[in-house]
């Protein structure tokens, strides 16, 4: 049996005072680390900013807000500011020699498909306030021209199936190509089966308004400008008339700007 250490005198050593393991308890009226730190980061949720509604798109279909072009909201710049994105920055210019140009066809006129309005005119366009999504595409031909267009191109808007047919404005690609949801939708006007969300056969482009012709293009011109040996003769949309979204060459949108500007003076 092991010994207690004794002192000279004959009397047992006194043990040392070893410290508790358990955390000690607070005394009355003050606050322990652990609560102050809970204090630290509690959150008030009451204050918290909510996202504002997702617009429905040109076919009645919601689709996801585009980004917006550049710096992430949630990316700090490198002096540490964030400031808000600008429009700048949303319609960044291209030089000519690296933009692509055009022609997308849209609706005027009111007619169901599905039981939805799939009426939709400059006009419409020109009174959006946000970026609008260019969906409803269901030919291959069509949705790859889609797919090949880059932020800052511009396109003709082409009024279709109408009295009056032909190019009334033009418009920019602000956000290139993403699936378009609208096809997995029951009650969309361009509903597909066949494409699903985790394979999506379809896609969307945003774009923005730009400028509204004082007088249009008809398809009547268009056509005697598409004639052999005409300006417009190789014009994608001539030749190929049902595509609803066609290339148009930098010789063919100057020229057709050029009648643009003949016909408002």
């Amino acid at each position: 049996m092991a010994k207690r250490k004794v002192t000279s005198a004959g009397q047992p050593a006194a043990e040392p005072n070893r410290r508790s393991l358990r955390l000690q308890k607070p005394e009355d009226g003050a606050t322990s680390p652990a609560a102050e730190l809970s204090k630290e980061v509690k959150i008030d949720m009451s204050t918290a900013i909510s996202e504002p509604p997702v617009k429905k798109s040109r076919t009645g279909r919601q689709q996801s807000r585009p980004r917006a072009a550049g710096r992430s909201s949630e990316e700090p710049k490198a002096n540490g500011s964030n400031p808000a994105v600008t429009s700048s920055s949303v319609t960044d210019k291209k030089d000519d020699g690296e933009r692509n140009y055009w022609l997308m066809k849209a609706e005027p006129e009111s007619r169901l498909e599905n039981g939805v309005d799939v009426k939709f005119s400059i006009d419409d366009l020109k009174a959006k306030t946000e970026p609008e999504p260019w969906d409803g595409i269901r030919a291959y031909a069509a949705r790859n021209n889609l797919r090949s267009m880059k932020k800052g191109d511009l396109a003709f808007f082409y009024h279709s199936n109408c009295k009056e047919p032909g190019i009334v404005g033009t418009m920019e690609i602000v956000q290139e190509h993403s699936p378009d949801l609208s096809a997995h939708d029951p009650k969309a006007p361009y509903y597909d089966p066949k494409s699903k969300p985790s394979d999506p056969k379809w896609s969307v482009v945003h774009v923005k308004f730009r400028s509204k012709f004082a007088v249009p293009i008809g398809l009547k011109e268009l056509k005697e400008m598409g004639a052999p040996g005409k300006p417009l003769e190789n014009m994608q949309m001539l030749k190929q008339s049902r595509l609803s979204v066609s290339k148009v060459s930098a010789s063919e949108w100057e020229y057709i700007m050029g009648l643009v500007e003949q016909k408002a003076s």
